[in-house]
This record gives structure tokens, C-alpha cells and sequence, in this order.
């Protein structure tokens, strides 16, 4: 919005106490004119102070409100994403004042070329350190059905097209050995999760929790900024109930059908994930009965399963990769970096590997730093999708 063009200096002269009005005055009334010339000369002082206060004083002013520069639209639904605990990352407009000087004389006259000073309250917004290619919004026609609670299922289109498939990010391989990783936990802190989405690489696959609040508006930010997605399950752990993944925890001791209902419930919170990964399970992957009732689920409506490296002997005819390390058991950057390195060793031996990690704020800076010389060492980043395979 342009802010109204100041009055001219002339027109802020009291009225009646022009210097021809004050000659006038003095020949008649000499007391009263010197009490109206000093009258003049406070109101010009004041003026004085005030345009030094502002440097800007009298200048056009204008408004722009912006977003982060270089990101994308928000898609719909993403207000609801954030969480609780978003009042330690508010989401906020910077304001950009343009001053051109000096103003122009005339209300017809062209735009005066001048210096544009930019100034930001809270300091200049950063720039997102990566180039985010959007994936298409979901869901997409034909991969949903209705699920409980009223939300949507993935399921196999009439034509084949799996929701792997179709929510992958497409990836061509430059014949270079392969790295994945996997950074899960986004959800539950605002902040962390809109660091992982908008400052990650795109090829970096991001891991959501099923209980978050906002969750398929997360989803939505993600994919927007170019991230494949998996939909965390929670597992029975081998000291389950003394640690407790959650009311709709997979548990060994449920019946199939029990099984596949507690399942569809976490994959209808929201539609976009090419796949499902493991939340703890220490002994639900042990288990024969319980690992075949939840491969089957996912079979029939084409998702992925992908692990942190606990369930790697499985199969279930199903996309599956596992992960070849934790690359943040240990939360120091030399260790994080270490673990970095072991996983392109694997990668340069095997021609792939995939590491997983955990949305911790120093996880989240060695990732970046991290993958921002990847290339420079003879490796390629690449979505989970890509080094998935079916087994």
C-alpha cells in the first residue's frame, strides 16, 4: 500500500504568519509581531527536529509484505500444520520501505529514480539454501478410498499406478554410487519441521508422525518443496507397555484383523507418502504372524515399507529398503559426521545406502552441511524410493 504523498513545506505554515503578514504586522503592532515571529521560529525548529529524527521524513513510503524469499506458495492447509508448540517459531511477514528521493513535485510527473533501503524489524529473513522443485499435490485421483474417521486411503488405481510409485520423487540415476537419507520425527516441533522441509535437500526423504496435529498439512509443505514422504507406523518394543509408542501402537499380540484396523486408521490421517517406516518395534519385527498381517496391508494398497535397519531381514513382496545405519545414535556433530562418512563407504562398496536420522536440530545442520559436497565426492543423493527394492 502507497503511503499518502506528504504536504508540500509551505502549506505547514501556520496560517496568518506568512513573512509578508508578519512585515504587514510590524509596522502596526510591533509587540505582537515579535511574539508571532517567535511563535514561527519554534514551530520551524520543531519541524527541523522532527525531519532529523527521520532521515526518510517527507519521502513516498511503500509496504510490500513478503514470504521467505525463493519459497514456494504454501499450499492449502498448512496454517493448520502448525502445532502447539509453534509459538517458538511464529511464522511472520517481513516488511520491505522503499523511499525514493526526493519525492516527485508534481503528482503527474514520472517515478524519481532513487536508493531503496530494505529494512527487516527482526533482521533479513535467510534464503532457503536449496532450489525445491514442487511434486504434484495429493492426493492423486484414482489412489484414495474412503478410510475411518472419514479420511482417505491409499490404495492401487484401476490402471495399476501404486501410491509408491505415483508420490515417489522421480529420480535418474548418473551411474554414481547411491545415498539416501531418512530424517524422521517431523510433526511434533514446528520449528525443526519446517527447518527439515525448506532448508534439506529435496532428495532427502522426510519421515511424519501420525499423531501430529496438521499432519496432511505438513505432508503438503513438503511435497511442495520437492520432499518424498513416509508415514511413520508405531511399533510394540521388546519393554512395551512401559514404553508406549501410542494408542494405535501395531502389537504382537493383536489379532489380524485387529491388526489391519489399527494400521488403516494411521495410513487415513493424510494421503502423499509413497510409504510406511517403523516407529521403535523392537519385537513386533520379530514376529512372524504380526510382520505378515501388516505386509499384506500395505501389499494391497502399493506402499513401501522402509526400516531403520531392525527389520532388514524382511521381505512380504512389498518396495522395502532398511537402513544400513543410524547416522544420529550419538548427538555430537564429529560422531553425526562420522556416520556420514561410513555410509558413502557403503555406498562407494555397494553402489547405494541408506542412513536414517532424527529431526534434532544438529542432525538437521550436518545433514546440510553434509549433502552440499556430496557431489564433489563422486556420490549422488537420492530419495528412499530410489534405492528401494521389492523382496
Amino acid at each position: 500500500m502507497f503511503a499518502k504523498r506528504p504536504e508540500k513545506t509551505a502549506e505547514l505554515e501556520p496560517k496568518g504568519f506568512s513573512p509578508r503578514a508578519l512585515a504587514a504586522l510590524a509596522a502596526r503592532r510591533p509587540a505582537l509581531a515579535a511574539g508571532a515571529a517567535a511563535g514561527l521560529f519554534v514551530t520551524a525548529a520543531a519541524t527541523a527536529l522532527l525531519a532529523a529524527a527521520d532521515p526518510h521524513a517527507g519521502a513516498p513510503l511503500v509496504r510490500i509484505a513478503l514470504s521467505a524469499p525463493g519459497a514456494p506458495a504454501p499450499p492449502p492447509g498448512w496454517r493448520e500444520a502448525l502445532a502447539p508448540d509453534s509459538a517458538q517459531a511464529p511464522v511472520t511477514t517481513d516488511t520491505v520501505q522503499l523511499y525514493a528521493s526526493p519525492p516527485p513535485s508534481d503528482a503527474n510527473s514520472p517515478p524519481v529514480a532513487g536508493q531503496a533501503v530494505i529494512s527487516f524489524p527482526d533482521g533479513p529473513a535467510e534464503p532457503p539454501q536449496v532450489d525445491h522443485a514442487a511434486l504434484t499435490p495429493s492426493p492423486i485421483a484414482g489412489l484414495t478410498a474412503a478410510g475411518p474417521g472419514g479420511g482417505l486411503l491409499p490404495i492401487i488405481a484401476a490402471d495399476g499406478r501404486t501410491p509408491f510409485s505415483a508420490y515417489a520423487r522421480p529420480f535418474q540415476s548418473n551411474g554414481k554410487p547411491k545415498v539416501a537419507i531418512i530424517i524422521g520425527g517431523l510433526g511434533l516441533n514446528a520449528k525443526e519441521t519446517r527447518q527439515a522441509i525448506e532448508q534439506l535437500p529435496p532428495e532427502v526423504t522426510l519421515s511424519f508422525v501420525p499423531y501430529s496435529d496438521g499432519l496432511q498439512g505438513w505432508i503438503d509443505l513438503a511435497r511442495a518443496n520437492g520432499h518424498e514422504v513416509l508415514l511413520e507406523a508405531p511399533m510394540e518394543p521388546n519393554d512395551y507397555p512401559n514404553n508406549d509408542p501410542g494408542p494405535y501402537t501395531l502389537l504382537t499380540t493383536s489379532k489380524p484383523a485387529d491388526l489391519t484396523q489399527h494400521l488403516d486408521w494411521l495410513l487415513s490421517r493424510a494421503t502423499g507418502y509413497v510409504g510406511v517406516t517403523n516407529y521403535l518395534g523392537s519385537k513386533f519385527v520379530t514376529s512372524d504372524a504380526a510382520m505378515a498381517a501388516f505386509s499384506a496391508d500395505l501389499k494391497q494398497r502399493g506402499l513401501a515399507f522402509v526400516d531403520d535397519g531392525s527389520a532388514a531381514r524382511r521381505g512380504g513382496g512389498i518396495p522395502r529398503a532398511s537402513a544400513d545405519r543410524v547416522i544420529d545414535d550419538e548427538l555430537a556433530g564429529d560422531a553425526i559426521d562420522k556416520s556420514l562418512q561410513a555410509l558413502e563407504a557403503t555406498a562407494v562398496q555397494r553402489g547405494q545406502a541408506l542412513g536414517a536420522g532424527f529431526a534434532y536440530p544438529i542432525t538437521l545442520a550436518e545433514v546440510q552441511r553434509w549433502a552440499a559436497s556430496l557431489a564433489s565426492r563422486g556420490l549422488q543423493l537420492a530419495p528412499v524410493s530410489a534405492v528401494a527394492a521389492r523382496r
